[in-house]
Formats: C-alpha cells, structure tokens, sequence
C-alpha cells in the first residue's frame, strides 16, 4: 500500500482487513464445516449442539464495525459517469462486465498515485484501493475477478463510509452462501471464506493449526509482531503479479511517527504456523474427529482476558447488539442472525430454541437478472427492523459449569440432529478406519 493511501484506508474503517490479508484455506475444513451448515437455522450441526458465526466473531477476528445503517442502496448505476466522478477514471469496456469491474484493471490503474498526486487524486486511489479489497477479501465472487460497482457509492464520504453496518452485511453475505453451498447439487463456494476458517480455528480443534508454543490458547501477537513487509502489498494471493513497481514517495515526518493502529484478532494467524501436534488436510478425517467431537474439544468463549485487553475498539464497540435477533443485509442478500441457538458462545444459558421460520423466497431473491434495482426500497421492511435493532437483543441467565449430557437442551438437541456424518464404509485393511464409525455402529446397536 502507497503510504500516503493509508490514513485514508485507516479513516473508512478497513485497516484491520489490509493487514489481516491472505490466509492460505484449508477447503477440506471449510467442506466439513458446510456438510454440518443447516440453512434453516444458519447454524453448524455439531455433536455438542448448535454453534454459528456471529456478529461478535466478525467483529473481534475482522475488526469491522456491527452497529450502523445496512450496507445497501441501488444498482441503478452509470458506469462511467460514477467512475469517472469517483475514480478519476473510466474503465475500457473488456474491464467491465454488468455492473462489476476487473480488480486487476483496478489495481493496475489506482495502486500507484503520482508522486504529484493531490488530496483528490489520493482519494481516488484509495477509494479504488477499497473497492478491490471489498472484492478480493469481503464479498469475491467465484473467481475473484471482478467487483460489484454497487459499492463504490458507500466510498464517496470515507469517513461516513465506517460508519455502515460492514459486519452485518459481511456476515449476511457469507450466511447465504454457506447456505447455498450446502446444497446437494452445488460444488464450490465463495464469499469470506476467510471468517469461516478463523471462526473454527477460534473455537474448534479440527484442523487448528498452533503458534509452535505449548500453550493451547497463545496470547495473539499483536502490531508489535507485525510489520509492513509481513503483509504489505497482499490484497489476495496473486493480486499484485504484473503490477507496475510503486514509486518511491517519501512519507512526510509526521506520517512516519504516526503509530501502527491496534489490529482485529485474525491478524494472529498471519505468524508462522505448525501443524505438527493437530494433523490438517484430510477430509475423511476432519469428518471423523467432529463425528468423535466432546465437549472439551470446543472453546465456547474464546475471546477473553488477554485477547480482548490488546484488540483495537471498534472490535468491542458494538457489544450491546451482538445478541441482537434480527436480519443482516447487503444490497440483495438478507439473512437472520439467529444468537438464540447459541448462547451458550455468549456465556449464557442455552434453552430449547424457538421454531425459526424458513422464508425460502427470501433465499431466492438475489442480483441475478435484477441489475437495475433498488435494493433499499425492496427490502424496506427488513431494513427497518435492523433499525430498530437494539429492541431484539436476547437475554439469558449465564452459564454455570458445563452443559449436562442430559440437560433438556441436549435431550432435544439429539432428536432433531444427525450426528454422524462418516459413511459406515467397508473396512479394508489397507485405509484409515475412522473412530466414529465404530461408535455409530455401536450406538445404532444399543439402541436397536
């Protein structure tokens, strides 16, 4: 990143998601992880009950704000009149498709500003700065190629631009797709797929790589262990391959004292990592220690004592609604949040949730075949319950110990799960035999 770009990345709220960068994906982790996904709760089935991402998790691992107006407006755009207003640039037609931009043209034509540049032409480029990390990290597609111009209008006012609801619509965003990706016909996934992996890694053993220290829970290494070169440069892996060299700009005397803003907890992981005590890759075995899972093999409340004492505010300013039950939205997507199903991830007691209802219609509606569009005035309804937010925050007595395996929750939870998802396949010699495929054996006999 050009450093005179950066005070405005840091003003519009997305410094942390800069730093934070490129996570190589463990897919065989996200593939268990979307077989357990139900889409009509947007919760993970797992042996121990339901546990989901939440606002909290995208706020305290992102670092982006909850609190704020929903990310949304209309898809009624001119190309380039808003580009050239906004950009400072007209994109050629082999860069655009629809409504989207090509990253890659973006990077190409606003990561360098001149070393002449004024405070309009910085504002541009770190506007287009913004928008391709918007595109590569928070909302890709499937190739990542390209990002929706949509956005771009939210950019205009950088420092109106933090204040939007970004949590909200990321995790609405990823909750419609994991839900799509659970689908039996579908094959792939996109959205933060990111947050999916840092949220297990947080609260699940499955896959979770160490820091190389013996302490299961090391303390994060903070800014102090992160420096420019770690991550500089890095939108997603391959982004910046062909890209002209950056000019060499000498920052003024004060930005080079000003100092490095506190970082979300995902830029934890951007260390040096070991797998060699957790063993990674393997799908069939991924499946068969959650099939096997126990309760002290999840981290229900991770983000206390020394996590939380080093995280930059906005990770804690919005605590008041992160139990908040209502719908999450970004532009075309709208998706519940649903914290009544977990509590126990918020130190609270869990009861028997209530019957959550399946508005199938909502998940058909989306951008397809809907470019020009208003989404603010097509989903008015669930734009002013999000608004009035703060009156639907669920409450519960707190958790004391653990849950009983007989606790009324649990009995309930058991009925309506499936808990073993390895195949009972034969047992040749020759291959790994997974453990839970014995005890569904076992159980099913009990049983019978």
């Amino acid at each position: 990143m050009d450093p005179r770009i950066r005070p405005y990345v840091i003003r519009a709220g997305f410094y942390g998601i800069y730093r934070l960068g490129h996570i190589s994906i463990d897919w065989p982790l996200i593939t268990c992880l979307v077989e357990r996904w139900r889409p009509e709760t947007h919760t993970f089935h797992v042996p121990v009950g339901e546990m989901t991402i939440t606002l909290q998790d995208v706020a305290i691992i992102l670092g982006l704000r909850i609190d704020g107006p929903a990310v949304t407006g209309t898809c009624m755009l001119d190309v380039a009149q808003l580009c050239g207003e906004l950009l400072g640039v007209t994109p050629p037609a082999d860069a655009v498709r629809g409504l989207t931009i090509s990253i890659r043209w973006l990077c190409q034509q606003l990561s360098t500003p001149g070393p002449d540049a004024d405070e309009v032409a910085l504002e541009r480029s770190a506007r287009g700065f913004l928008l391709a990390l918007i595109g590569c990290f928070l909302f890709p597609d499937k190739k990542g190629v390209h990002v929706h111009l949509c956005f771009l209008p939210l950019l205009r006012d950088l420092t109106q631009t933090s204040t939007y609801s970004w949590g909200g619509a990321v995790l609405a965003h990823t909750y419609r797709e994991l839900c799509r990706a659970s689908l039996d016909h579908r094959c792939g996934i996109s959205g933060c797929i990111t947050l999916i992996q840092l949220w297990s890694w947080e609260r699940l053993h499955v896959g979770r790589p160490d820091f190389g220290r013996s302490a299961p829970y090391p303390a994060p290494p903070f800014a102090h262990a992160l420096h420019d070169d770690d991550v500089d440069g890095v939108v997603a892996e391959g982004m910046d391959d062909g890209l002209p060299p950056e000019p060499v700009v000498q920052p003024e005397p004060e930005a080079q004292a000003e100092p490095e803003p506190a970082l979300p907890l995902g830029c934890r992981w951007r260390v040096p990592l070991t797998r060699v005590l957790n063993p990674s890759g393997v799908l069939l075995l991924y499946r068969d220690q959650l099939d096997a899972q126990t309760s002290d093999q999840v981290l229900w409340q991770p983000y206390v004592g020394d996590v939380v004492d080093q995280l930059p505010d906005i990770c804690l300013a919005d605590q008041e609604i992160w139990r908040t039950m209502s719908p999450l939205i970004c532009f075309d997507t709208v998706e519940w949040h649903r914290p009544e199903r977990v509590l126990r991830q918020f130190g609270l007691h869990q009861e028997i949730p209530p019957d959550s209802s399946y508005d199938q219609h909502l998940h058909r509606v989306d951008a397809r075949g809907r470019h020009q569009r208003d989404w603010a005035t097509y989903h008015a309804p669930y734009i002013a319950l999000w608004e009035t937010r703060s009156a639907r925050v669920i409450h519960s007595p707190p958790l004391v110990g653990t849950m009983d395996f007989q606790d009324p929750y649990m009995q309930w939870y058991r009925r309506i799960t499936r808990r073993f998802l390895t195949p009972r396949l034969h047992r040749d010699d020759m291959r790994f035999h997974t453990t839970a495929c014995s005890m569904n054996v076992m159980v099913n006999r009990c049983h019978g």
